[in-house]
């Protein structure tokens, strides 16, 4: 599939000629990295420059590239013929990309009870050598990754920015081990964080996952949309269940399909239903 710096540059000359992730993935389907070859030539001299400028940066950086007609790229991505992402920058361990993981998502203001649960969630995810997939933002997010970390398991960051504003948050300096971290971005290098992108981040989250588990969501918003999502692609949403407090936005995902999941115990019997397959045919699994 070429080199990294070939993969880069291409990567970025979809990004400036087609610009829409639609546009992009239609452009890989009909014409693939030929058509890209030949969309970079057709780019003003300038043009050319800043993406071989920002191509050489990113090697640097350590960053790589795959597109949706890599081998490496994961299919869970692509329903229906259409990639919701169908370039992918990352960082970290590229085996995690297609390591089995499970989702989890929640409240960026989360109650201390939130945060607990997402805590011991992600300890039972990591204690069956599954990788936790979640968004890097405060609250249930961070919780989540955390929990993975200092529990010797794995995580997978999906960044609702482009990777030049990618920084190692404090809370994560003494257990960021590049070995056991994957950071992926769906976005432009340069692109900053938008309401719009990070509930596309959360399609890259749910899509990666095996399940989805959903910790604490309001009664709109982006957790709501991600477990509602999740559900239309047919993804096992597994929904937790506090009694008297549980949030309202759990609630509507468990009317409307999500399997309620009360304990950690509970949700590492699910869990213990696997392997892959069974996690994905099966509820409740």
């Amino acid at each position: 599939m070429g080199t990294r710096e070939e993969s880069i540059r291409l990567s970025l000359t979809a990004m400036k000629a087609y610009g829409s992730p639609s546009q992009i993935d239609k452009a890989l389907r009909e014409s693939g990295r030929e058509g890209l070859k030949e969309a970079f030539a057709e780019l003003d001299y300038a043009a050319q420059e800043e993406i071989l400028k920002k191509t050489e940066e990113l090697v640097g950086g350590g960053i790589g590239v795959v597109m949706r007609d890599d081998p490496h790229y994961p299919q869970t991505l692509i329903n229906n013929g259409r990639s919701v992402a169908p370039v992918l920058y990352y960082w970290g361990n590229p085996d995690l990309l297609l390591a089995e993981g499970i989702g989890m998502c929640g409240s960026r203001s989360a109650s201390d009870l939130g945060l607990k649960a997402a805590h011991d969630c992600g300890e039972e995810v990591s204690s069956r050598y599954m990788s936790v997939i979640s968004g890097y933002a405060k609250g249930v997010d961070t919780a989540t990754h955390l929990a993975a970390l200092r529990s010797g398991g794995s995580t997978v960051v999906v960044l609702a920015e482009g990777f030049d504003h990618f920084r190692i948050k404090r809370e994560f300096k003494q257990s960021f081990d590049p070995a056991r971290i994957l950071v992926l971005s769906q976005f432009a290098p340069a692109q900053p964080w938008r309401a719009y992108a990070a509930m596309a981040r959360n399609k890259v989250i749910f899509g990666l996952g095996r399940a989805l588990v959903v910790v604490e969501a309001g009664e709109r918003g982006g957790t709501l949309a991600a477990g509602e999502g999740a559900l239309q692609i047919g993804r096992p949403v597994l929904v937790l269940n506090f009694g008297s407090d549980t949030p309202p936005g759990n609630r509507i995902l468990i009317e409307r399909g999500g399997f309620p999941i009360g304990s950690r115990e509970e949700l590492g019997r699910v869990l213990d239903k696997r392997p892959a397959v069974a996690i994905q045919e099966s509820l409740p699994i």
